[in-house]
C-alpha cells in the first residue's frame, strides 16, 4: 500500500505542478490578452487589470515549478491551495452575477465556460489539499549524522 500511495502522491504532484506551469505560460506569452480576460471579470479597478494579468503568470510558474522539480513542496502546494481558493470565489461570484465569459485560465481561445472552470478548480484544489496533506508521509527527509 505504501508503495501505492508514494506512486499516487508523485503523480498528483506532477500533474498539478504540469498545469499551472502550462496555465502560466500560456498566459505569460500574450499578457495582454490575459489582461482583457481579467478585466472581463469585472471585478478589478481598470489599472490593475493589466498588474494581475502581468503577475499571475509568473506566480503560478513558479508554484507550478517547484513542484514539479519537487522542491519546497508544501509551500508551493499552499499557494496553489490558495490560489484555487481565490480562483473559485471570483468564478462563484461570476455566475452569481450571470456573467457568460472565458475563464482565461489557459489563454484567450479556450473556450472554457465559468461552470467548467469551476469544477476543474475544485479537482485542482482537491489535489493541491492532497499533495500538502502527503508530503510529509511520502518524502523522505535527510538523515542528520549523529551526535558525538
Amino acid at each position: 500500500m505504501k508503495r501505492t500511495g508514494r506512486i499516487s502522491y508523485h503523480l498528483c504532484r506532477l500533474l498539478l505542478g504540469g498545469v499551472f506551469v502550462w496555465a502560466g505560460a500560456v498566459k505569460a506569452f500574450d499578457v495582454p490578452a490575459f489582461a482583457g480576460q481579467v478585466a472581463a471579470y469585472q471585478l478589478l479597478p481598470y489599472a490593475w487589470n493589466y498588474t494581475v494579468a502581468a503577475a499571475l503568470p509568473y506566480v503560478e510558474l513558479l508554484a507550478g515549478g517547484l513542484l514539479f522539480c519537487n522542491l519546497r513542496v508544501k509551500p508551493a502546494t499552499l499557494l496553489m491551495v490558495l490560489l484555487n481558493g481565490l480562483f473559485i470565489v471570483v468564478l462563484v461570484s461570476v455566475l452569481a452575477r450571470g456573467l457568460n465569459i472565458d475563464c482565461g485560465c489557459f489563454g484567450p481561445d479556450a473556450g472554457t465556460t465559468p461552470w467548467q472552470a469551476l469544477g476543474r478548480d475544485a479537482v485542482l484544489l482537491a489535489l493541491a489539499v492532497a499533495v500538502y496533506r502527503q508530503h510529509d508521509r511520502y518524502v523522505r527527509l535527510p538523515v542528520s549524522p549523529p551526535e558525538n
